[in-house]
């Protein structure tokens, strides 16, 4: 069953506070990972391959670069869900 926008917002903030220690309050679709949430490229890789693993998506390192906010992350993984 595919996730809610708003459980994939929640999926993430989970992930990027485990990962970058941001609060989960922190993280909204229109922060940016790197400019707002202060995601390395290096945390990036971390928070994409959980998404992977919780979401049941595959994230091609290519589409990566273009997942600039929360938002983009959600987006990918609505429209890419099984």
């Amino acid at each position: 069953m595919a996730a809610t926008k708003e459980e994939i917002v929640a999926g993430l903030a989970e992930i990027v506070n485990e990962i970058a220690g941001i609060p989960v309050e922190d993280v909204q679709p229109e922060k940016s990972f790197t400019d707002d949430l202060d995601v390395d490229s290096l945390s990036m890789v971390e928070v994409v391959v959980a998404a992977e693993e919780r979401f049941g998506v595959k994230i091609p390192d290519d589409d990566v670069k273009n997942l600039k906010t929360v938002g983009d992350a959600v987006d990918y993984i609505t429209t890419h869900q099984d």
